[in-house]
């Protein structure tokens, strides 16, 4: 199973980026997968993105994305919801992209009354690309940080049995 983690944060070596990929980690190792995630970090294509000609780089993030079995996909949370650039980026994909994929949406928060735009935004965004995405998403409020071994511990005890193919799909 290939892991791709995909970052949505603007700023470069983000604390998002760090979450994102110790979650991806975890969940690699609860699932007996050995290779490190590859990762996809937004911050640095953001010119590419939304530069006028197509690009080698956002090419190799999309297709690096297309290729993966499972996605982790990650953002702050702005204004109630993931960033724009995440958006932008995952507008790129064509229609139902994520079919047959895992995605795993992950969100960190400052506030706890944001803790459901994992479930209202993202989720629907990855699930209208056709992704099959475990129940539940990450929620990770900042000051939970410290905390965040036990934090990933509890959550891949929780998605990990999902990340299975539906019988219908490998027969």
């Amino acid at each position: 199973m290939t892991i791709v983690t995909l970052v949505g944060n603007p700023r470069a070596g983000s604390r998002t980026l760090d979450v994102a990929v110790r979650a991806a980690e975890a969940v690699a190792a609860r699932i007996g997968r050995t290779a490190p995630p590859e990762v996809v970090d937004l911050a640095g294509l953001a010119p590419h993105l939304f530069g006028p000609q197509p690009s080698a780089p956002l090419e190799v993030a999309l297709e690096l994305v297309l290729d993966a079995d499972l996605l982790v996909v990650a953002g702050p949370t702005y204004k109630g919801s993931y960033t724009g650039l995440l958006k932008a980026f995952l507008d790129r994909l064509p229609h139902r992209a994520l079919a047959g994929k895992f995605a795993l949406p992950l969100l960190v928060m400052g506030d706890p009354k944001h803790s459901l735009a994992v479930e209202v935004h993202l989720r629907p965004l990855l699930v209208e690309l056709g992704a099959w995405v475990p129940t539940p998403g990450l929620a990770l409020l900042e000051s939970r940080i410290p905390e965040l071994d036990d934090v990933l511990a509890d959550w891949v005890d929780q998605v990990a049995p999902q990340l299975t193919l539906p019988q219908e799909v490998t027969a």
